[in-house]
């Protein structure tokens, strides 16, 4: 009896560690970057959000999807222009999937393997969009079809419950003539603009130069005008003191010798006379300039000439 009881217990602890495992295989935790639908027996039953949740085993399944962007390489493919010329384009993607119920049931419902599908979206994409734009206009205006091939895109996946964040174009290789035709090209464009750029470098030199010139001349035309103005300062200054002079002896004499400014100039004369001249003019009343002034009716005593010695 004491057996038997013994493996009953036994059986009722191997029972319940069981049913404590099946429990605790039911326990889920959902991350930040995820979000998760519960399905029960194959029917879509609630959105669960991150954190921790629970389904009951063998009934009840969970589908996890990443919410985060994520980036997707469109393999390289060789693509048509406008103007017939093969060229390779790869490209990016960069896309993320709704963190709201209704867009996460729409990932998964809605498209089967949304990773695969974009992938050959953007290449459908990529080949009507080069397609028509001549192959200058691929090579130059990547924008432009980043964003074409962009808006094409999130049209076609708002029903995914994805958004399309943005394409870009990672490389587009021309044949090699092409290319070398368009190396050429550049090589010729940037002669081009090395000689348009001396050119005006050697135009900027010959202008400063020639301003140099005219600032110099222009230096030494202000320079002899104001020496010529200085001269002309300095002469008016002398004229301006000799008139002072002038003007000093009249007041001197008016004031001192009235009436006899004559005889004042008259020795001034004679002062002079006897500075700069070797013969003296003699009167009968002595040294007179008068006689040179032609204002007596003196005679001249003429002065004592040398005498020549006889020749015997």
């Amino acid at each position: 009896m004491a057996e038997l009881d013994l493996g009953i217990l036994i059986v009722q602890i191997i029972v319940g560690l069981i049913i404590i495992g099946i429990l605790l295989s039911g326990i889920r935790i959902i991350r930040p970057t995820h979000r998760a639908a519960v399905e029960t027996l194959g029917k879509y039953t609630r959105f669960q959000n991150s954190g921790i949740t629970f389904i009951v085993p063998f009934f009840q399944k969970i589908y996890s999807i990443n919410i985060t962007e994520q980036l997707v390489d469109v393999m390289r493919q060789e693509v048509i222009t406008k103007d017939n010329l093969n060229c390779t384009v790869d490209a990016q993607v960069y896309f993320k999937v709704g963190a709201s119920e209704r867009e996460l049931k729409s990932a998964l419902y809605q498209v089967n393997n949304y990773d695969v599908q974009i992938v050959q979206l953007a290449r459908t994409t990529l080949r009507n969009v080069i397609g028509d734009n001549m192959f200058k206009d691929v090579n130059s205006q990547r924008g432009k079809l980043n964003n074409e091939v962009f808006e094409t895109m999130a049209v076609e996946t708002k029903d995914w419950g994805i958004t399309i964040v943005r394409v870009e174009l990672k490389e587009i290789e021309p044949p090699d003539d092409v290319q070398e035709t368009m190396n050429m090209v550049i090589k010729a464009e940037n002669d081009k603009q090395s000689a348009i750029d001396f050119a005006n470098a050697r135009e900027t030199k010959a202008d400063g130069e020639r301003r140099a010139s005219i600032k110099e001349a222009e230096g030494i035309r202000q320079s002899l005008i104001l020496e010529a103005e200085g001269k002309s300062q300095a002469i008016e200054r002398v004229a301006e003191a000799r008139a002072k002079e002038i003007q000093l002896v009249n007041e001197a004499a008016e004031k001192y010798f009235v009436g006899n400014a004559k005889e004042l100039k008259k020795l001034e004369v004679t002062q002079a006379s006897l500075e700069t001249n070797s013969k003296i003019v003699l009167t009968e009343k002595g040294i007179s300039p008068t006689i040179v002034l032609n204002e007596t009716t003196d005679t001249i005593i003429p002065t004592k000439t040398k005498q020549e010695p006889k020749s015997e």
